[in-house]
């Protein structure tokens, strides 16, 4: 394994939610607060830079072309022809979007936070492509990391001010969720955990908000590799490339001093591991 490299030198103010598509071989995040979804072709190293109308949490691609959106209104579809639509539309008055995934079943799984961070102020909520909702019966306060084990038969998830990363038993068909339990404790000054991924081991990838690390964690919950990273804000983590074996990580600069030169960049560490292919949302 070697060092980190800078994929994308950026000042995002609150990068996050990279994920590979694999369709069109490309890196997608966003910038939260900075309201845009970017794109990183490695092959080529050209970028793309979409702007949104308000903040946006997370953006993963579609099955048909396209983007969902966890937007801070809801979750709202945008066409390959730029046309976009609500799939899912209730704003609440503070809060806002932040992670999102999509399961092996194709659902997304979208979680919110309120922007003062009220305990219990968020939500996790399950959208199929067909439009319907769920919101998932958990305790959430700043909504994050949601991934699922290689067999589908396990998600793991972060609220980030538990300094936990949680692990639930998962109802493949249905996509319900049981049994919710301690997957891994961050301790004190080592940071928060934020974003996941999860790879074909069935390891998982934690980037630590304030720890300036990424963390891999066994099924077991045994503390199996730590990187370190040069700014202190990585906010998340996901494998791309062509074999899904460099690790991507988004970082933040809000709160940080503007000498950090690589706040709100995006970082690549080459040669990581496997990743598991993330599928797209069935629309």
């Amino acid at each position: 394994m070697t060092g980190y490299e800078v994929a994308v030198r950026a000042e995002a103010a609150l990068g996050e939610g990279p994920t590979w598509d694999s369709a069109t071989g490309r890196l997608l995040w966003v910038d939260i607060l900075g309201m845009r979804v970017h794109t990183y072709d490695p092959a080529t190293g050209r970028r793309t830079v979409r702007t949104t109308e308000q903040h946006v949490g997370a953006a993963k691609p579609r099955a048909g072309g396209g983007l969902v959106l966890n937007l801070r209104d809801g979750v709202g579809l945008l066409d390959p022809d730029d046309t976009f639509r609500w799939l899912h539309h209730e704003p609440v008055p503070g809060r806002r979007a932040n992670d999102a995934a999509v399961a092996p079943d194709g659902s997304l799984w979208a979680g919110t936070m309120r922007y003062d961070e009220a305990p219990g102020g968020g939500t996790l909520s399950r959208l199929t492509g067909a439009g319907t909702v769920e919101t998932v019966p958990v305790d959430v306060t700043v909504s994050n990391g949601t991934g699922w084990s290689p067999d589908g038969r396990l998600m793991y998830y972060v609220d980030s001010p538990t300094r936990r990363v949680d692990v639930f038993d998962h109802d493949g068909d249905g996509g319900g969720i049981r049994n919710r339990r301690p997957l891994a404790e961050i301790e004190e000054g080592a940071g928060y955990p934020d974003g996941l991924t999860v790879d074909a081991e069935g390891c998982v990838w934690v980037a630590l908000w304030d720890g300036g690390a990424v963390r891999r964690y066994t099924p077991a919950g045994k503390l199996d590799r730590v990187i370190t990273l040069p700014t202190p804000r990585t906010t998340a983590c996901a494998f791309g490339g062509p074999d899904l074996t460099d690790l991507y990580v988004t970082t933040a600069r809000e709160g940080l001093p503007t000498s950090d030169p690589l706040a709100g960049s995006l970082l690549i560490i080459p040669n990581t591991s496997q990743g598991l292919p993330q599928p797209p949302f069935p629309t």
